[in-house]
Formats: C-alpha cells, sequence, structure tokens
C-alpha cells in the first residue's frame, strides 16, 4: 500500500484562491436577491441621441438596454438581459450581443437569437428622443 503524498503549501493556497472564483460563475446565472437582470418599469434617460451613430448600437449596462439606430435613422431599443438564464448582457461586439454566462448572441438590431443556448428574442423597448437624450421606457 503506497502512502498518500501530502499537499504542500503551493497546493493548498492554489486550491484556496480558485474556490471563490469558480462561485462567481454560478451566481452570475441566478436572478434571486439580485435586481441587474430587472426589467425597465418605467422610463429611463440613457444619454445624448448621437452616441448612436447610423448603422450601429450603444450597450447602456446601467439600465440594460441596447439602441440601435438603422441606416434610415430610425431607432430601436431591446432589454439586454438574456433569455436563456437572465443574465445581464455585458458585451456589445459591432450589432452583436454577447451573454457572459453561457454564450448566447443576439442581434441588437432585431433582438434575434444569433447562437443559443438562447431561444427567445430579446424584449423590446420604446424609445424616443427627448431634447436630444435618448429616453427608453417599456411598451405599452
Amino acid at each position: 500500500m503506497s502512502a498518500r503524498p501530502a499537499a504542500t503549501r503551493r497546493t493548498v493556497l492554489r486550491g484556496a484562491a480558485l474556490t471563490p472564483v469558480a462561485g462567481l460563475g454560478l451566481t452570475a446565472c441566478r436572478a434571486g436577491g439580485d435586481d441587474r437582470g430587472a426589467p425597465l418599469t418605467e422610463p429611463v434617460e440613457l444619454g445624448p441621441e448621437s452616441e448612436v451613430a447610423e448603422g450601429g448600437a450603444k450597450l447602456y449596462r446601467d439600465h440594460n438596454v441596447v439602441v440601435s439606430r438603422g441606416e434610415d435613422g430610425s431607432l430601436t431599443a431591446y432589454n439586454t438581459v438574456c433569455t436563456h438564464a437572465g443574465c445581464p448582457i455585458n458585451k456589445l461586439d459591432g450589432n452583436r450581443l454577447v451573454c457572459p454566462c453561457h454564450g448566447s448572441e443576439f442581434d441588437a438590431g432585431t433582438g434575434k437569437v444569433l447562437r443559443e443556448p438562447a431561444v427567445a428574442p430579446l424584449k423590446p423597448l420604446a424609445v424616443e428622443v427627448k431634447n436630444g437624450t435618448l429616453v427608453a421606457r417599456p411598451q405599452d
């Protein structure tokens, strides 16, 4: 019978350092007790209209909103809480939104799913310009 080697100080410290990090991925997928993924319940001012270029999009992480402007100047907005597990989407790559939890991807201009595991599109929001400022609100 061979003796099991004792853990070295380095092994113990490395394991202790990684344990809290491993838990972060799990808590990011849970919405309970956390309002980061809460939908808009009232109008919110996002920023100057000029922040969204024609054919482009801007992600407003603090409000879980993306606003896109079509080539014709029309504006669209979507709630950026992933429809798969409720994670707030924190990355906009061109016009593609990328969820950090499981890699779902959405089109910022249409809200449609580009990559699973999400299957439902993003929830549309109303967006308007008031005195040069973008304002998003829940759709009626």
